[in-house]
């Protein structure tokens, strides 16, 4: 009777470590998209900034990061997806050196991205 109880126990304390394992993964995933949705839009809006002053290779360094930071984006994959297709369109027009199409673009997509 005592090793049934021993079974028990042992079993019932690896049931719940693991359900608040998961529920940790998934605050953290959480929070993990939130920094990365803040990283993409800092980048865009620095993006903007130096293709406004007409630095086109540092506005590109910009808008590369943006992408990296929006490919961990998780949840909302239509609107990443949208605004992803307005960043790529944003740096086709930065590197033509097309300041005025690129900086609509880019404001699109931000703005998209603050929606989340």
């Amino acid at each position: 009777m005592n090793i049934l109880k021993i079974t028990l126990l042992a079993f019932s304390l690896i049931l719940s470590a693991g359900v608040t394992s998961s529920m940790a993964y998934a605050e953290e995933t959480a929070s993990d998209s939130s920094s990365n949705i803040s990283e993409a839009i800092a980048h865009i809006e620095q993006a903007i900034a130096e293709i406004q002053k007409s630095d086109f290779n540092t506005a590109r360094v910009h808008l590369k990061a943006a992408r990296a930071s929006a490919e961990k984006i998780s949840g909302h994959e239509d609107v990443v997806k949208k605004a992803n297709g307005l960043v790529i369109q944003g740096q086709i027009k930065t590197k033509k050196g097309d300041i005025k199409n690129s900086s609509a673009d880019l404001t699109q997509a931000l703005e998209l991205y603050k929606s989340l």
